[in-house]
């Protein structure tokens, strides 16, 4: 019968396109394969308390300008004792409207103490914790924090990941200790002098200054992809 796909004809039909990256993308493991990371979007620890939509392996992939100036960072800081440990890197679009729909929910509070126990949640988009566009949907944009090699763990920075307080701004020094304080300066000078632009607001946040798509937005997933 005409159009009818029969069992056998399955082969005939070709077979499936494999997936891969835009151009211009990288896995993070391809230029830097010891990469410490810790991708808390693709689970649960983090300030929604679920994994976020779009991420759907613990993986980070970025532009091959960011990918490759942050291995630049990451060699920088390895003569000091320290390595870059990435928490987030691209992110899909799906997964800023996901961020969004959970901070409209103001019954779901479960993460209040760990992560925003000074401001309600009703406040979180007001004060600019979170934002309905972000530039890790362009690829460039990296959270990382220090890990210390001689101690094999974080560095102390003072506050946690994607604490919304005043305490994780970058400015901040009021209640922070010498040594926290040397690590968030520390972390910050690397960064800039690998090209990338610190956030005022997250000691954490870094968006490279010469990004190569300063105004696509993309929505592709985040998993494992074949390398190229």
């Amino acid at each position: 019968m005409p159009g009818h796909l029969f069992p056998n004809d399955k082969e005939k039909a070709g077979p499936a396109i494999e997936e891969r990256l835009p151009d211009g993308f990288v896995m993070l493991a391809w230029l830097l394969p010891d990469a410490v990371t810790d991708m808390r979007y693709a689970g649960s620890c983090n300030f929604m308390g679920t994994p976020v939509e779009g991420y759907e392996a613990p993986a980070a992939i970025l532009t091959l300008e960011a990918a490759a100036a942050l291995k630049k960072a990451d060699d920088r800081l390895k003569a000091r004792g320290f390595r870059i440990k990435v928490l987030d890197a691209y992110r899909p679009r799906r997964a800023v409207k996901h961020f969004l729909r959970w901070s409209q929910d103001l019954q779901d509070t479960a993460t209040k103490m760990q992560y925003y126990p000074e401001l309600e949640k009703s406040r979180l988009i007001a004060e600019h914790y979170i934002a309905p566009n972000s530039s890790h949907s362009r690829g460039s944009t990296v959270d990382v924090t220090l890990f210390d090699c001689s101690l094999n763990c974080d560095a102390d920075m003072g506050s946690p990941f994607d604490f919304f307080s005043e305490c994780s701004h970058a400015a901040y020094t009021a209640t922070l200790s010498p040594a926290q304080i040397a690590h968030r300066r520390l972390l910050r000078r690397t960064m800039l002098d690998c090209g990338f632009l610190p956030l005022e607001t997250e000691w954490w946040h870094f968006s490279l200054a010469d990004e190569p798509f300063p105004e696509t937005v993309f929505d592709f997933p985040v998993k494992v992809y074949p390398e190229k």
